[in-house]
């Protein structure tokens, strides 16, 4: 008799893979009647929840998952270089998963890589929560996130820093005395909004402040220019940080529009640099990141964990260097 597996009751259930997963480990996120429909599933073909993770690494396929978002290419791009040049060199292929917001289903895009028996999965993507994390840990699968801090048994990270770059730049400017400092939403980036906001909240508190300037964007807005040029009308701040180039170029023009000199009036820091932030004018001061060695490193310690099975360097954090252009002031 054929062995009832958990894509028999996927598909019974009318629902994903992750879904019965996390019915199976009595996830609270999911509807009861979802619930109750997989439950019923597992009841008819007599499913044994304890096999879910039986035979889905049985063999290499050297190949490795790769999911990443469909914003900031020319920086995701330098990741995927470098990402791609270390497999090469371990004879892995790479499997390329992008998610777009309203598009791509996250749910999806896992069941397709658990179908796929990957040998691992690196992860670049503020879309992806660490519940789905923790549930493609729970298959076995070794897996290396990209720009967050996060470990676990079969789980390694590489990342930049970037609540300590903005603790750094946000203290130097209360030092200066220069306390009007924002922090523009990425929406597309949560998790790194959420870094730099931690790092000025720790600046201001070391010098007996309280940090407000998290500027959020409002939903029905569709673009940071179109925010920022209503938002500039009526607020001119010492210094905007932003995170990715586009917000740059966003925050620059409304400035102008709005009679706002930078960095004269209004200095302005964006925290990942690009090849663009240089063609303009004025050119934007940035952070360099080693967006092509996250790539790289991520890739090594996946080889690492798939040749050991474990590292015990499980977080590689990479530096930073501030690049002073023109939108800030020189001291």
């Amino acid at each position: 008799m054929k062995r009832v597996t958990i894509y028999d009751v996927a598909k019974e259930a009318g629902v994903s893979l992750a879904t019965v997963s996390r019915v199976i480990n009595d996830s609270t996120v999911v509807k009861s009647a979802t619930k109750q429909k997989v439950e019923d599933a597992i009841m008819r073909l007599g499913y044994k929840p304890n096999a879910i993770a039986q035979g889905l690494a049985l063999q290499k396929t050297t190949m490795i998952g790769l999911i990443v978002p469909d914003t900031s290419f020319s920086y995701t791009g330098q990741i995927i270089n470098g990402l791609l040049d270390v497999s090469k060199i371990y004879n892995y292929s790479v499997v390329l998963h992008t998610i777009t917001e309203g598009i791509s289903d996250v749910d999806k895009i896992i069941d397709v890589i658990i179908k796929s028996r990957v040998d691992g999965v690196i992860i670049y993507s503020d879309k992806i929560r660490s519940e789905e994390i923790n549930l493609l840990s729970d298959y076995n699968i070794p897996i290396v996130v990209i720009g967050n801090k996060i470990s676990a048994s079969r789980i390694c990270s590489v990342y930049v820093d970037f609540e300590n770059a903005i603790y750094e730049l946000t203290n130097s400017y209360l030092k200066k005395g220069k306390k009007d400092i924002v922090i523009l939403e990425d929406r597309k980036n949560r998790s790194t909004s959420k870094q730099l906001v931690n790092g000025a909240e720790k600046a201001f508190a070391e010098n007996g402040l309280t940090f407000n300037g998290f500027v959020s964007i409002p939903k029905e807005e569709r673009s940071s220019y179109r925010f920022l040029s209503h938002y500039f009308k009526d607020h001119k701040h010492e210094l905007v940080i932003v995170n990715r180039d586009s917000q740059a170029f966003a925050a620059l023009n409304a400035a102008r529009e709005n009679g706002i000199s930078v960095p004269e009036e209004m200095e302005l820091v964006c925290v990942i640099d690009t090849k663009y932030n240089s063609m303009v004018r004025p050119m934007i001061s940035a952070y360099t990141i080693p967006s092509y060695d996250l790539g790289a490193v991520g890739m090594r310690l996946m080889t690492k964990m798939l040749e050991n099975g474990s590292v015990d360097d499980k977080e590689k954090c990479l530096t930073y260097l501030f690049v002073e252009r023109q939108t800030t002031l020189k001291d």
